[in-house]
């Protein structure tokens, strides 16, 4: 029997999401765009089957990207329903070729939820990672519909674990089977009761491994001689001890910033701190000349190519709520350095325990770290390591594809 609380839940969302319409532009870019989903949604064929993808966000997307692409080639009688929660991943990968249809989750309440898979028809669904919503998870299980979680992973003190969070718990049995990224996961979902697991592994590294394999050549990138550091997803935080410290370096070392957010007012503040010569790589784009110490990327879509010039990299968000993704530098064999908020990631502290990444806190640590890897030998051996680590990582796309499909 369904539990009043997951009704309860999905009105509340729907509620707390129309209220903050009032004040957040994101809030009202999903209300708007939930209109037209059932336009959308009118574009699937229904002669032929349809499965489900959902992610969150971009960062999700690019988790299950591998999935999708290897069931789109190998699967062809299926279409590909891509959704989003966020509109941070909505308005950039809304004309993603590799799905049929993409479109928004539909708030989780009864009528919503319903109209959404009378229109979608999905024979399966996944979900990538997690955002659990007890509706639709409820509604895909009374039709039948076969319903997976991939490359998830949990922790102790997630609420699903606490006390108060048996409610939530109950969700994961509304999985056919709980695909996570490592044991730990499992025993711990075991240990409560929940015991349609299998570890199958982390799809971004075949992701990383793929983008990596296929990297564009950016000339303004590969044209700083030097010492490199490629700074990546920065946030203010960041930027107030990488920039300063930055300064006081030597000519041999150079700088490729991309900062987390691009508005202006943020490109400006990054300028404002650097006092050794610099350039943005727009003006490069429109023909500016000079010599510059520092390139500023101004543009999304970069910056997982721009890693491979780096002798070492930053990436950035580890001194605020989390840092961004670390694999994308450290499949070209560089450390790659980040603040201590690293715990809500498995591959991190793998990282951090092969000696293979760094947590830095303050200047002092950036500058052991640079030392440290002034010595080639020290950087061979870390890239000979971050090889053998992406090749014991890889495969969980291979394993996926063969059970679900």
């Amino acid at each position: 029997m369904k539990n009043p609380l997951y009704s309860f839940a999905g009105i509340l969302a729907s509620a707390g999401l129309h209220l903050a319409a009032r004040f957040s532009p994101k809030a009202r870019l999903i209300i708007e765009g939930r209109k037209d989903t059932p336009l959308r949604l009118g574009r699937l064929d229904a002669t032929r089957p349809v499965v489900w993808f959902h992610a969150s966000s971009l960062g999700e997307f690019e988790q299950g990207r591998p999935l999708m692409e290897a069931v789109r080639r190998t699967h062809p009688e299926y279409q590909i329903l891509l959704s989003f929660f966020s509109p941070s991943g909505y308005t950039v990968r809304q004309d993603y070729a590799g799905a049929d249809v993409v479109v928004y989750l539909p708030s989780d309440r009864s009528s919503s939820v319903r109209r959404f898979l009378d229109l979608a028809r999905p024979s399966k669904a996944i979900f990538i990672k997690y955002d659990f919503w007890p509706t639709m998870l409820y509604e895909l299980r009374e039709r039948g519909i076969p319903t997976y979680l991939i490359s998830a992973i949990f922790r102790p003190d997630q609420l699903f674990f606490r006390p108060w969070g048996k409610w939530y718990l109950r969700l994961l049995t509304l999985f056919e089977r709980l695909y996570v990224q490592d044991e730990d996961s499992r025993q711990l979902l075991q240990r409560h009761g929940i015991t349609a697991v299998s570890v199958a592994g982390d799809t971004r590294f075949d992701r990383v491994i793929e983008i990596a394999s296929a990297a564009r050549a950016i000339p303004e990138a590969a044209s700083l001689e030097g010492k490199v550091l490629v700074a990546g997803s920065t946030w203010p935080e960041d930027e107030a001890i990488l920039l300063p410290y930055f300064n006081r370096l030597g000519s041999e070392y150079k700088l490729i910033i991309a900062s987390h957010e691009i508005h202006e007012e943020h490109l400006q503040a990054i300028e404002a701190q650097l006092t050794r010569p610099s350039m943005r790589y727009s003006q490069l784009q429109a023909g500016a000349t000079g010599d510059y110490d520092c390139l500023i990327i101004d543009c999304f879509g970069l910056l997982s190519s721009i890693y491979r010039y780096g002798r070492y990299a930053w990436v950035g968000g580890g001194f605020g709520k989390s840092v961004h993704n670390t694999l994308e530098a450290a499949v070209y064999g560089i450390p790659v350095f980040f603040g201590p908020e690293v715990h809500k990631h498995r591959e991190v502290r793998e990282l951090i325990q092969r000696g293979l990444g760094f947590v830095l806190h303050s200047e002092e640590d950036f500058a052991a770290l640079l030392q440290r890897f002034d010595d080639e030998a020290a950087c061979r051996e870390v890239a000979q390591q971050l090889e053998r680590f992406f090749a014991e990582q890889r495969g969980a796309t291979e394993q996926l594809l063969s059970e679900l499909f």
